[in-house]
């Protein structure tokens, strides 16, 4: 792409990463501010660029001054803000904070189906249909609180495996909103935490399991010393490793007895269904594509699916496989209790070199005996919860290999 389409790609992207936030957050949020900050920014290097942009969404074609941009073809919120009535944006000049504020508030009511009109945002500020109007636009005013509750984490990551469910899209946009936020709760007043979500009920546990998933292997990234970029990109792959459960029916997912062999095989179905989700959606998704096929398979080579040619995994799976068995065994599941902390920190000691990549297994065990005090549950309700009763050591069984209870 040239430069001029590269600068409107990034400005979109993080366009719609501040509109994402807002459906999630109230405005004062600090995800809110980042995101809506970002997205300024993005604008201002590209009017700085190229003065006047002129945007327009046709279809599954996104248009930036009379030409496709090849880069955004299917780019999934183009048709979602055309069929708000937004389907052209018009920059005329450098924009200030409080004009995008006021852009961003009329997109904003607009896609909640709030009322509106199409918009002179400023002079040098327009949105709304092809055949703008040029009419005033009024916008809601949007205030709140800051708490982490992960209640609006729980519903948007909720809606995202929903929306995959019933749809077969993945809407990344919510999806990395997710993960961000996540990132923000780990270092809440400068202190690193790790804020796992409490599962209060068995329909839960694929949202829960996955936002969990998310925060270990992000905490794990950040243990071993991997930089922010690669601990956000594992972030959303833990979040998205079993996106192929979407395709299972709920009814097998939740099932409380002993899976049938084809129920049975079609839950081993899901990291291959994953991966296809993935592959499908977009390319910047490879590696939450590669986790989601091979976060089952064993170090040793064992597990599913059956690999063709012997190899090695990622280490991103790697790392995320140990995070996965890990919130399975201490999650209540409906064929067995949760497993204690210390029966499952010990499962993993003795799973090094055959189940788990030894230095991430041994690093992993070292994170959460080293990091044991900051390790809090929350639900949807605004207070830390206790740790869920346990089954003491050497108590209970597994219906299921614990490489298949994630």
């Amino acid at each position: 792409m040239s430069q001029a389409a590269v600068g409107v790609a990034r400005f979109l992207t993080s366009l719609a990463q501040a509109l994402s936030t807002m459906t999630l957050y109230e405005r004062t949020h600090p995800a809110v501010s980042r995101a809506v900050e970002l997205a300024h920014d993005h604008l201002f290097e590209l009017l700085a660029r190229e003065r006047k942009a002129v945007i327009t969404f046709l279809g599954e074609e996104v248009v930036f001054n009379n030409r496709p941009i090849p880069g955004m073809r299917t780019w999934e919120w183009g048709p979602r803000l055309a069929e708000a009535g937004i389907q052209r944006l018009e920059f005329d000049g450098p924009a200030s904070r409080e004009e995008f504020d006021r852009l961003l508030n009329g997109l904003f009511a607009r896609l909640v189906d709030e009322e509106g009109t199409d918009g002179d945002i400023s002079s040098s500020i327009r949105f709304g249909t092809v055949e703008l109007k040029g009419q005033t636009q009024s916008v809601p005013t949007v205030t709140g609180h800051l708490d982490y509750s992960l209640k609006d984490e729980i519903e948007a990551m909720a809606w995202v495996n929903t929306e995959t469910r019933l749809r077969g899209v993945v809407h990344m946009a919510e999806a990395d909103t997710v993960v961000r936020s996540l990132a923000l709760a780990m270092h809440a007043d400068q202190e690193f935490m790790i804020p796992l979500v409490y599962l209060k009920g068995h329909d839960q546990y694929t949202t829960t399991h996955s936002m969990n998933v998310s925060v270990l292997a992000m905490s794990l990234a950040e243990a071993i010393g991997l930089s922010a970029g690669s601990v956000r990109q594992i972030g959303v792959a833990g979040l998205l490793h079993d996106i192929g459960k979407t395709r299972i029916p709920t009814e097998v997912l939740n099932k409380p007895g002993k899976l049938e062999p084809a129920e049975k095989a079609l839950i081993d179905r899901h990291p291959v269904e994953g991966a296809k989700i993935l592959i499908e959606r977009e390319e910047i998704l490879d590696l939450a594509a590669i986790v989601a096929y091979e976060h089952h398979i064993r170090y040793d080579g064992g597990g599913y699916p059956t690999l063709t040619y012997p190899r090695a995994c990622h280490p991103a799976s790697d790392l995320v496989h140990v995070c996965d068995v890990y919130d399975a065994l201490r999650t209540h599941r409906p064929y067995r209790d949760a497993w204690a902390q210390e029966r499952v920190l010990g499962y993993l000691e003795e799973g090094l070199g055959s189940e788990f990549e030894p230095g991430l297994g041994r690093a992993f065990i070292k994170m959460m005996n080293t990091w044991e005090s900051r390790i809090i549950r929350v639900a949807k309700e605004d207070e830390a919860l206790p740790e869920p009763s346990e089954t003491p050591a050497g108590q209970g069984t597994l219906e299921r290999s614990p490489v298949a209870t994630g």
